[in-house]
């Protein structure tokens, strides 16, 4: 693993940019070809089930059903993987993007209940959690700041107590948010963090050291 200095066009950058284009080109595409099309690059369970469009298992993470949608999970990009990406360099940061973004796709489509069969999903945030998994085994406690709590917390704790309220508010307020995918997302990355917390040991300890420090 190598430490690097931020750089304008970081591969983060880059990733957040192709997702701002591809929201506006999806708008453009559903107002010409009408609301079906979003059905060619979102995820649905019954469609991937079936054998059809398993393009979408990929094609679901670069799209987003609002703008608010979009600016939060692209704000939630900028912070995790631009550490993320000077973490553990380009290569591995992209792998795991992707890879947490297709395990979250399979999660959504293997989990979903009968009445989920045919809802549509879409969203980077499978593969965000999957940035989260990774850096909350190799800097769990990387001081980082939540929703509305005023202080710092560890990484740790806030990753998953913001997975636990978005499970909360979703149940609460019936609103069609994607949990299953985020858990996929996360355990990916918990996955690929244990290795690379096997692997680069010494560095980790170096890295624990660092923020043990902070607190």
């Amino acid at each position: 693993m190598r430490y690097k200095r931020r750089s304008i066009m970081n591969l983060t950058f880059t990733l957040i940019l192709i997702n701002i284009v591809s929201f506006f080109v999806v708008l453009l595409l559903v107002s010409i070809l009408g609301e079906d099309f979003i059905y060619k690059v979102a995820v649905q369970p019954i469609a991937i089930l079936r054998g059809r469009n398993l393009w979408t298992l990929v094609t679901n993470m670069f799209v987003h059903g609002s703008f608010w949608h979009l600016f939060v999970n692209m704000f939630s990009l900028y912070f995790l993987g631009t550490f993320l990406e000077r973490l553990i360099g380009k290569k591995r940061f992209i792998f795991i993007y992707l890879l947490s973004g297709i395990i979250a796709s399979l999660f959504f489509v293997f989990l979903a209940s009968k009445n989920q069969l045919e809802i549509p999903a879409v969203g980077a945030s499978g593969a965000i959690f999957g940035i989260a998994g990774v850096l909350t085994l190799l800097t769990p406690r990387a001081p980082v700041y939540i929703m509305f709590i005023p202080i710092a917390i560890p990484l740790w704790i806030g990753v998953i107590l913001t997975l636990v309220v978005i499970w909360i508010f979703s149940a609460a307020s019936g609103l069609p948010i994607g949990n299953t995918a985020h858990l996929g997302g996360f355990i990916a990355g918990l996955l690929y963090g244990l290795y690379l917390r096997k692997k680069h040991a010494r560095k980790i300890v170096l890295l624990d050291r660092l923020f043990k420090k902070m607190y």
